[in-house]
């Protein structure tokens, strides 16, 4: 299966459990299916995924076809006030160049945004809390940016 036809699916089963959980009424339902999916050995993410985030351990990886490509890595992550947001997301886009516009044109190299609020995977110092992004070390935000498409799932756990 290709890397977009997975992301897609990945976005269909979520409009499914949250069809079941309207039609009955109860939240019992999305802890079942994510249960019932495979992870990825030594991550805490489903084989549909393109990028994990273990946010507790601090760690990330790459997948492909349910297979560890790269990680885990150490990352950075946001610091009190500022938490990266847990959950499943996609790929929105991308940005090599990327300025903050937020926080005063901070830099934000190889820029891979998949959540709302401008939350991204970019190079940043990985021992330092962010306002909320992912930081990798400059190498692994190359390879990131270079293995992930728009589209791509992402979760963070």
């Amino acid at each position: 299966m290709g890397k977009h036809s997975r992301a897609a699916g990945l976005r269909a089963r979520s409009l499914v459990a949250v069809a079941a959980l309207v039609v009955l009424g109860g939240a019992g339902l999305a802890g079942t299916a994510q249960a019932d999916d495979a992870l990825v050995e030594g991550t805490p993410c489903t084989e549909d995924v393109r990028a994990c985030v273990d946010l507790a351990g601090k760690r990330a990886w790459l997948v492909e076809d349910g297979t560890v490509v790269r990680g885990p890595l150490p990352v950075g992550i946001g610091g009190q006030g500022h938490e990266t947001p847990k959950g499943d997301f996609v790929v929105e886009w991308k940005d090599t160049n990327h300025r903050s516009v937020e926080y005063d044109g901070a830099p934000m190299p190889f820029a891979v945004f998949f959540a709302e609020g401008g939350i991204a995977f970019h190079e940043g110092e990985v021992g330092r809390p962010s306002k909320g992004c992912v930081r990798l070390g400059h190498e692994d935000a190359i390879e990131f940016y270079d293995f992930l498409d728009v589209g791509d799932a992402v979760e963070v756990r």
